[in-house]
């Protein structure tokens, strides 16, 4: 089928779907991120404060992602694909919705395998290993982490707001909606589009018209999401 025929299902995913593929979340309760409190490893002043710290955080994070493997949800969303256009936008910065087989993913928050210079944002380079104090990017700065970090604006939130207002569907899944820009999303969605929930426990959204909660993990809900959709 012309993929210009095909119906737009639009997908906001969180940590919650990551998390089934073995990865850790923030908000699991104990309000801490692989033992780190979030503005000792995920903020411009943590960096400024203590470089290689921050660096190695997410060396961790990157040798745990590549470990990973994406679970039943990333491929049933990357399935979706035969019958309808299907844009991913995640605010997990692994790769996993790319492994699972999905062609069109908007990283909100950036990609741990990929990094940039202190003074560059738009100059991308793919990382596998480890960035050290001292790794400079051809610039001659700093390379850092290709991450959006807690009080650093969201480049592709405007991107991600023009999909948002373009779709037949919006889906939501693994994600507590506490993280802003991006769980605003939902408010730019048409009026009288259905939107759908997917998690384990269904974050607080208020009021929509053809809201549909499906109150289970990302992988028994997206099968599930497939009969709302057929």
């Amino acid at each position: 089928m012309d993929t210009n025929l095909k119906k737009h299902i639009v997908v906001l995913t969180g940590a919650g779907i990551s998390a089934e593929s073995g990865l850790k979340t923030f908000r699991d309760g104990d309000g801490l991120w692989m033992g780190y409190n979030i503005e000792d490893v995920a903020t411009p002043r943590a960096f400024k404060k203590n470089p290689q710290l921050v660096l190695d955080f997410y060396n961790h994070r990157r040798s745990e992602v590549a470990k990973a493997q994406p679970n039943a949800a990333h491929i049933a969303l990357a399935e979706l694909e035969k019958d309808f256009k299907v844009t991913i936008i995640t605010q997990n910065i692994d790769d996993l919705h790319e492994r699972g087989g999905s062609t069109n993913v908007v990283h909100l928050h950036g990609e741990i395998f990929k990094m940039r210079s202190i003074a560059s944002y738009h100059t991308l380079y793919d990382i596998r290993g480890d960035i050290n104090v001292g790794d400079m990017a051809p610039d001659g700065f700093q390379l850092r982490p290709h991450i959006v970090w807690f009080e650093e604006a969201v480049p592709m939130m405007e991107t991600a707001a023009a999909i948002a207002m373009d779709c037949d569907y919006f889906v939501v899944i693994g994600t507590s909606l506490q993280v802003y820009p991006a769980a605003s999303l939902l408010q730019y969605v048409p009026a009288g589009i259905p939107r759908f929930i997917i998690d384990k426990k269904i974050p607080s959204v208020g009021q929509y018209p053809n809201l549909h909660i499906i109150e289970k993990a990302a992988t028994e809900g997206v099968p599930e999401l497939k009969n709302y959709l057929s």
